[in-house]
């Protein structure tokens, strides 16, 4: 029995895994890949990326059966939210893809606790903590996009003074506006020119240079760039010299990135003591598993218990839960806005 159950786990997990390949292996979003052909800008790595698609992932990516589920969750007032959201992590998928990656990430986490369960630690498999596996499953896409929202969020505030300045001297120079932004796609990297090159596009298929850069404000989420943005507005209604005025800006940014930069110097302590207190409870209890597993092994013996788990395991959870707690309320006191 045990090894039908370890088969058929390793079936399902092999399943997930192929699943979630074919999902984010897209060689770009439906939306950039519109924009593109009524522009007539379409880039030459394109059908090199498109060629080297596995089978399974073309299969995937233009099943009917996804595709009208994709039109059903458009219509739904929060998919826009979700697809705002997934772009701003710079992932290409559309919702439906999304929310399918999330179920099979439940799965794979139930499947994966009642392998171990039935194979190493039997306490897995209790229904209470399948529970836990399905709240984990549902939560990981969540933290991931996150993580990867912050990161390009990070990177683009990081080089936008830079590019703020680079838009000022080709403005000096004679250029216009929508000619200083096709010299910073021109010449940046991404995030900054994936961005920006939206900018042109859209400006091209007809909306104004104010409405565009507003949708990139709506994109990228960034105060740096609201007021970049806001700037530009205003110059546009009253006049006046716009390289000075980005010039100011840049040097506000500049300073703010400074300032942060100080001050995470000064919580780094503070910061490494919520890293000590949430992990080295976790680190110490491994340690003493691999070194005295009779001493560990009381902790899972039933009896006693509590709603059919081990009283030791209720405990373990317990702490778990409050190591959590402060380490978000520490991660929360030396998170400084400036």
């Amino acid at each position: 029995m045990d090894g039908l159950a370890l088969i058929a786990a390793a079936s399902a997990g092999a399943a997930v895994l192929l699943v979630i390949l074919g999902v984010f292996w897209r060689s770009q979003p439906v939306a950039v890949e519109r924009l593109e052909r009524l522009t007539g800008s379409v880039p030459q790595a394109a059908p090199q990326v498109a060629a080297g698609r596995p089978n399974f992932a073309q299969l995937l990516a233009q099943s009917p059966l996804l595709a009208n589920a994709n039109r059903l969750v458009e219509r739904r007032s929060w998919s826009e939210q979700l697809g705002r959201d997934l772009a701003r992590a710079d992932l290409t998928l559309r919702p439906i893809e999304y929310i399918v990656l999330r179920a099979l990430a439940i799965a794979g986490a139930v499947a994966l606790f009642l392998l171990l369960g039935l194979t190493i630690l039997p306490v897995l498999a209790n229904p209470l903590v399948l529970i836990g596996a399905v709240a984990l499953g549902y939560l990981l896409p969540r933290i991931y996009v996150s993580r990867r929202q912050q990161a390009r969020l990070d990177a683009f505030n990081s080089h936008l003074a830079d590019t703020i300045t680079l838009i000022a001297n080709a403005l000096r120079s004679g250029s216009s506006l929508m000619q200083a932004i096709e010299l910073v796609v021109r010449e940046t990297k991404p995030p900054i020119s994936t961005e920006f090159g939206r900018v042109i596009r859209e400006v091209n298929l007809g909306l104004t240079t104010e409405q565009a850069l507003n949708n990139m404000v709506r994109r990228v989420r960034s105060t740096d760039l609201e007021l970049m943005a806001t700037a530009i507005a205003i110059q546009y209604q009253v006049g006046g010299n716009l390289a000075e005025i980005l010039d100011t800006i840049a040097y506000t940014i500049r300073e703010r990135v400074r300032i942060k930069g100080e001050i995470r110097t000064l919580t780094a302590m503070q910061r490494t003591s919520g890293y000590v207190i949430a992990f080295l409870p976790v680190a110490l209890l491994v340690t003493i598993s691999l070194l005295a597993p009779q001493f560990m092994g009381t902790m899972f013996e039933n009896p006693p218990g509590l709603f059919g788990l081990p009283l030791g395991v209720v405990m373990l959870s317990i702490g778990g839960i409050f190591m959590l707690i402060g380490f978000y309320a520490i991660r929360r006191i030396v998170d400084i806005e400036v």
